[in-house]
């Protein structure tokens, strides 16, 4: 059985082909910078020498998953010759609410819930329902599957989930905490636990994953005890395009001096913020260590604020599982940020944090990269969330 999974960030979007009769990948891409100038997707395949890589401009995700489907059926670098090849296609999906604690056939009165969604994740949902109705258009006759971001954070507690509001906006609008990357958080602090060699329920992990969406888990015994993000992926640290936590009275205050209205203050902390609006350079923070390394004090302040956070919400974390057995780095930044992992980590050794130079001068590949004496062990992992997602397709499915 072949599984087509499709992953849509904020402004990436990975694809995996995988035959679930030994779970290997037939064929796997990335589409990065949508919406950016300089959009670009690389596309590899079992056999293929090199990647191929398509350049050009993909103003939003609609575009991305057009040339998503044309490589996977290309007839030099595809892996299959026609779409009715695939028999099962998984979908992340960024916000269920409370109507999913688990995946989901996407059914018509199932995408309704999710659209229902999109005001609680405007970045995200848009983007995951594109997939989903571009798909359906193509392969009217194949299950697809909803994999939630939220459905992984259902095990937090109510003091973890509650805010300090009125309790009946929790009980007549949901207003509460959800978290995201759910699907990363879980398969990430699974590996974990495997490569340290213990059961999952013997330990506490904090598992961070940094990318132009970020968000950090507590993960006590296997399961989620708390988390950055909150009602919607704005919450938390300090993202591209995104301003993280900030103080709720500078929203009424920022409309009354701007004169914006609700889709205007919207617009500004979601998609005008973060380290973009900090430095006005970009949200990808690649560009961001390189401006940082040119000089410019505005890109240097913004990686450090962003290092603050991240150690802070770990410091919380650790105190509110009484410890901390393994911290994990995943996902674009967390992977591939050597410098900022150096940062995070820096003056944490009272917790028994100790990030090894020499280990930790890698990029994509999954390893410890704290030294022999850290009383804490601190990984790369490279998230594979789409192998999750696969897995749960092909349940439903079947």
């Amino acid at each position: 059985m072949k599984v087509l999974v499709l992953n849509c960030g904020s402004s990436s979007l990975k694809y995996q082909l995988i035959d679930m009769n030994n779970e290997s990948v037939l064929c796997k891409g990335l589409v990065e910078r949508i919406g950016i100038e300089g959009s670009i997707l690389k596309h590899e395949k079992d056999g293929l020498e090199g990647k191929y890589i398509v350049e050009q401009p993909m103003k939003d995700h609609k575009d991305a998953i057009n040339h998503v489907l044309t490589a996977v059926i290309h007839p030099e670098v595809g892996a299959v010759k026609e779409m009715k090849e695939i028999d099962a296609v998984g979908h992340r999906i960024v916000h269920g609410g409370e109507k999913f604690a688990s995946s989901a056939l996407l059914t018509d009165e199932v995408i309704n819930v999710i659209n229902e969604c999109v005001e609680l994740a405007p970045l995200h949902n848009p983007a995951n329902l594109m997939g989903v109705e571009a798909c359906k258009a193509i392969l009217p006759d194949v299950p697809q599957v909803g994999v939630f971001d939220t459905a992984f954070h259902q095990t937090m507690p109510q003091k973890s989930f509650l805010y300090g509001l009125p309790y009946e906006l929790y009980t007549k609008y949901g207003v509460r905490r959800y978290g995201f990357h759910g699907t990363s958080h879980m398969y990430v602090s699974e590996r974990a636990a495997e490569m340290i060699g213990k059961p999952i329920e013997e330990l506490k992990i904090i598992t961070c994953h940094l990318g132009n969406g970020a968000s950090i888990s507590a993960v006590d015994s296997g399961k989620c005890i708390d988390t950055s993000m909150g009602l919607t992926p704005l919450e938390g640290l300090i993202m591209g395009t995104r301003c993280g936590d900030i103080d709720p009275a500078i929203v009424p205050f920022i409309m009354k001096k701007k004169g914006l209205d609700i889709d205007g203050i919207d617009k500004l902390m979601n998609k005008q913020s973060g380290v973009y609006g900090m430095t006005g350079i970009s949200s990808d923070f690649r560009d961001i260590e390189d401006a940082a390394k040119d000089g410019n004090e505005l890109a240097k302040v913004a990686l450090e604020a962003y290092a603050h956070k991240v150690k802070k919400y770990i410091g919380a974390y650790t105190s509110i599982m009484n410890g901390v057995d393994a911290i994990v780095f995943t996902a674009g930044l967390g992977e591939n940020g050597i410098s900022m992992r150096e940062m995070i980590c820096k003056d944490m050794d009272f917790f028994g944090v100790k990030l090894s130079s020499e280990k930790n001068n890698v990029r994509g590949k999954e390893t410890v990269i704290s030294s022999d004496d850290s009383r804490v062990k601190v990984l790369l992992i490279p998230t594979n969330e789409e192998l999750m997602i696969a897995r749960d397709t092909l349940k439903l499915a079947k």
